[in-house]
């Protein structure tokens, strides 16, 4: 298991670009990308790793609306993982919640979301991304 992104929700990603890049000088941009599952549109900028991803709700159904329209931030650690089954497995039995399960991501690749159910600490949404063909996790 490998941190890939920090999902940050914003309004529009093309915005929030304009104002990033006054800051940061990014590796890579990727194209914006609909995720059809999810209902949003992300980004994925590379400055180092992990990964910063902006996610931009697609349509006002989007799971992520209410938290872009009230100002969005932080939303999720991503970590890639070699088998998401059994990831999703084990994180049920130590008692997160699995609120998604694995659906079509990004990149062909598939993803699942999951509450960690933790008290004391405020980033307990994980998304996990399976590994694409069988590739190693990236170091």
């Amino acid at each position: 298991m490998k941190l890939h992104h920090i999902g940050i929700v914003v309004n529009s990603i093309q915005q929030s670009l304009g104002e990033l890049k006054n800051y940061l000088n990014f590796e890579t941009i990727s194209t914006i990308m609909p995720v059809g599952s999810q209902k949003v549109n992300i980004c994925l900028l590379k400055i180092g790793e992990p990964s910063l991803e902006l996610i931009e709700p697609a349509s006002q159904d989007s799971a992520i609306s209410e938290f872009a329209k009230s100002g969005g931030g932080i939303h999720h650690l991503c970590f890639e993982v070699k088998d998401i089954e059994s990831e999703l497995e084990s994180f049920a039995k130590k008692g997160a919640i699995i609120l998604v399960n694995p659906v079509k991501g990004f990149d062909e690749r598939r993803i699942a979301f999951v509450d960690l159910n933790t008290k004391n600490t405020k980033c307990g949404l994980v998304e996990l991304l399976e590994i694409k063909n069988n590739q190693l996790i990236s170091k």
